[in-house]
């Protein structure tokens, strides 16, 4: 017997608020709504079971919550609710699957044979490709769909995040360091090149050679075409890994001042790709914001350029930028601001005969800004013990102002005192050693502390080499203490992601009631997880995705569980950045925070349904990235 139309609109109308029935077609949906009878099942039932053997239905919950076990997963337990589908894998595989659905509450499914289910699979190209793809495949869907969602085209904003590697359109052309001017030239006359790469015997790039460096070190220098090339090259060109995007790379190119970039894996050449390239791919630039920057006069010009900075960014949140271009944008131009404040200050203090570094630490370090952030800094200094309290006198002096000119420009200064002005946060290198060698030696609670915010550090202004070499001897230090990393695991673990056992998340109690912090348990789970990793496993790299990529390359984990994982902690942070641009409801339902204000807390139950389950999502691959941390650096 046809169902009434009536009933049919109604179940139309439930399915196309929901993933994946929002894609299909009419008919298709209609097929679903003539076929599909509304089941009841009360708490407590078991609705679908493995040791019943071979799935037999398709159910799509129409209202209530249902609890899905993992057989064969321990601690992989998750909550669905209206509008979420099972037992998708098993009806697709044809098998009895791993995982036990029970009615947490009295439960309503839609419920499709499994003959209907084939059917719709052969008839309906966006729901077999529901069914086909693996979870990490549908979240990225449904985040391209966030995307659409704000008006940007997505097709675009892909290309954008795309890796490096797959941007990348032809084989490197590069000469060594022995070939010859001459050699190098005619290898540019015939691939049609303006410049060509220079690497050293292992094929790591350690110059380019371009048109410039021929006119002005070749040409009117009457240089013999005879000599080595790495006698009139750029040394040091700009590098970036393969898995990158191609957001980052346009950030690197705007923070260094060049026009391409070495392409690397595993520090081996394998690619340059130009500004042209990047800029062909996208249309939000940064020159415009990077030119005020280095034009203005005073902290007044300055801070017309951070209004520019919150414009472009509410701007890209708009369009639905993705976290992680977006807050390497962010972090990108607060640190060309930072370095035109210093270049404004620095002639007001003697510091040209101090070897010293101005290190970003915590999120800062990491280059994951949100739209409101505090000061988290210090300085890294080298010289004599004779020397050590006069230079560290006339380095806090300077320290004092940058912090109160950030301060200015609408960085706050940090509660903690975590910033350079703080003498416990102004040392010397010797004193920096001992003080990360201290807190490896006893990992107590507030060593671990200490070592979350400091272990992120990033040179960001002066001597480099100074960060770079307490970077290498932190590195090697780390990674031998077995204690210390036991420790440092056990403390990523602490944290627990909100996902609920009756409802999907599981709210604060109390002055919070009804709301959850997406940093202390969601990004902050992310960042621990992603520092253990990088410690252990001997990474220097500080950036948290960054991190996770290698460390799942280093332990061999299927690019689509990294990538996973990696979208789960972007999608915190687009949530976060969201909240703190005013656009969700935070502590009180109904009410939105003032933009640009520091906001983490959120009520998930206010967030549309496409946003909830991508929460959930997301709190349980940060479940799956700790256990995977145990089991990898926790024996």
């Amino acid at each position: 017997m046809a169902a009434p139309a009536l009933i049919v609109e109604s179940t139309v109308r439930f399915l196309r608020a929901h993933v994946p029935f929002s894609r299909m077609a009419r008919k298709d949906l209609e097929f679903v709504a003539e076929r599909a009878q509304l089941a009841y099942f009360p708490v407590g039932s078991r609705i679908v079971d493995p040791a019943d053997g071979m799935a037999h239905n398709l159910y799509v919950i129409q209202r209530g919550h249902v609890r899905v076990h993992n057989m064969a997963v321990a601690g992989d337990d998750e909550v669905r609710g209206p509008g979420e589908c099972f037992p998708v894998a098993a009806l697709s595989a044809g098998s009895a699957g791993t995982r036990r659905f029970e009615a947490t509450e009295d439960v309503f499914c839609y419920k499709l044979p499994r003959e209907d289910f084939d059917t719709l699979r052969q008839a309906s190209p966006p729901f077999a490709e529901f069914c086909a793809q693996a979870l990490a495949g549908i979240v990225q869907h449904s985040l391209g769909h966030l995307r659409q969602n704000f008006g940007q085209r997505v097709v675009e904003q892909r290309t954008l995040l795309e890796p490096l590697r797959n941007i990348l359109r032809r084989d490197p052309v590069y000469c060594d360091t022995g070939s010859t001017i001459r050699a190098a030239l005619e290898t540019m006359r015939r691939e049609r090149l303006s410049s060509i790469a220079v690497v050293d015997a292992s094929q790591r790039p350690v110059g380019i050679f371009t048109q410039t460096d021929l006119l002005s070190r070749v040409v009117l220098d009457g240089v013999d075409l005879a000599v080595p090339i790495a006698s009139v090259m750029t040394h040091n060109p700009g590098a970036i890994d393969e898995m990158c995007t191609a957001q980052e790379a346009l950030a690197q190119m705007a923070q260094l001042g060049f026009h391409q970039l070495m392409v690397t894996r595993e520090g081996r050449l394998v690619g340059v790709v130009s500004e042209r390239d990047l800029f062909a791919l996208q249309r939000v630039t940064m020159r415009n914001i990077l030119q005020s920057t280095r034009l203005a006069r005073d902290v007044g010009a300055l801070k017309r350029v951070v209004a520019d900075i919150e414009s472009l960014t509410d701007n890209l949140v708009a369009q639905g930028a993705a976290a992680e271009p977006l807050t390497h944008t962010i972090t990108s131009l607060n640190d060309a601001l930072t370095h035109r404040l210093f270049e404004l200050l620095l002639p007001e203090y003697e510091l040209d005969e101090i070897d010293w570094c101005w290190l970003s630490v915590g999120s800062e370090g990491r280059r994951e800004q949100t739209v409101v952030t505090d000061q988290d800094n210090a300085i890294l200094f080298h010289c004599p013990d004779f020397e050590r309290d006069r230079a560290r006198r006339e380095l806090l002096d300077f320290a004092r102002a940058a912090n109160e000119g950030l301060a200015e420009l609408g960085f706050p200064l940090c509660p903690g005192k975590i910033m350079a002005g703080n003498p416990e946060h102004c040392l010397e290198a010797t004193e920096w050693r001992e003080r990360f060698a201290g807190w490896i030696r006893e990992p107590t609670p507030e060593a671990l502390l200490g070592a979350n915010i400091f272990f992120d550090f990033r040179p960001l202004a002066g001597n480099v080499g100074l960060a770079e070499n307490l970077r290498a001897w932190l590195r090697d230090l780390a990674a031998g203490n077995r204690l210390f990393l036991r420790m440092l695991v056990a403390n990523a673990l602490q944290a627990e992601p909100p996902l609920g056992r009756i409802r999907k998340f599981r709210t604060d109690d109390g002055e919070h009631a009804g709301t959850l912090d997406l940093k202390s348990h969601g990004t902050r789970i992310y960042v621990d997880a992603a520092r253990a990793f990088a410690l252990g496993l001997g990474i220097t790299e500080t950036n948290t995705s960054q991190r996770l990529r290698l460390a799942g390359r280093r332990l061999g984990i299927e690019d689509r569980e990294t990538n996973s994982a990696v979208e789960g902690y972007h999608f915190l942070q687009l949530l976060r950045l969201r909240a703190q641009r005013g656009e969700l409801e935070t502590e009180v339902r109904g009410a939105a925070a003032k933009p640009h204000t520091a906001v983490n807390r959120i009520d998930p139950y206010a967030l549309n349904d496409l946003d909830q389950r991508l929460l959930k999502e997301a709190f349980r691959q940060a479940r799956q990235l700790q256990t995977q941390l145990e089991r990898a650096l926790g024996q």
